[in-house]
């Protein structure tokens, strides 16, 4: 017997269909669905101190169960003192069964963790069915503990569907339960 994520099922049970129904789709290989999810952060305040990407790096893959990697810059900027090859972020991109569990925990935990949330604003969408939205802060995934940390750093999260429209991808993300801001 092999696991499968919780949304995945619930994905293939109530979301095709849901959307076969709404969009009239001919074939259930229309119906879009997730393909990655993409957590970013960038460390302004990496230039000075070197551990703060460390750090963040350690946090982003204690967050998501996967390793994450360092983003190198890839020019010099001398009005921020910055040089080519310094460490100034980090990023994950998730597939399969731990990006539906991650997306698990950020609807279901993360996120009604978050001060004062009513909801996500549904601006995020770039056209062509991605959404991204950022995180103030990483505390609010349960995986952080509170007295470890020493920067409050936010990040940009990016699911990425195969969706043709905002409409459809919206859709999609609602099936899920997304916590869209109602307008």
């Amino acid at each position: 017997m092999t696991y499968i994520p919780r949304l995945q099922t619930q994905y293939a049970e109530e979301i095709v269909p849901n959307m076969l129904k709404q969009f009239e789709y001919k074939s259930v290989m229309q119906v879009p669905s997730i393909t990655k999810i993409c957590l970013n952060q960038g460390l302004g305040k990496a230039i000075a101190d070197k551990k703060i990407v460390e750090q963040a790096t350690d946090e982003m893959s204690r967050i998501v169960g996967q390793k994450a990697v360092q983003t190198i810059s890839t020019k010099d900027v001398s009005n921020f003192k910055l040089r080519k090859g310094m460490p100034i972020g980090a990023r994950v991109t998730l597939r399969r069964d731990k990006m539906y569990e991650f997306l698990d925990r950020l609807i279901a935990v993360s996120l009604p963790r978050t001060r004062d949330f009513q909801g996500i604003r549904s601006k995020g969408f770039d056209g062509r069915g991605n959404f991204t939205f950022g995180v103030k802060e990483q505390i609010i995934f349960p995986e952080i503990s509170l007295d470890e940390v020493k920067y409050f750093n936010g990040m940009d999260i990016t699911i990425v569907t195969n969706a043709n429209t905002d409409e459809e991808a919206q859709a999609l993300l609602s099936g899920f339960g997304f916590p869209f801001k109602k307008n």
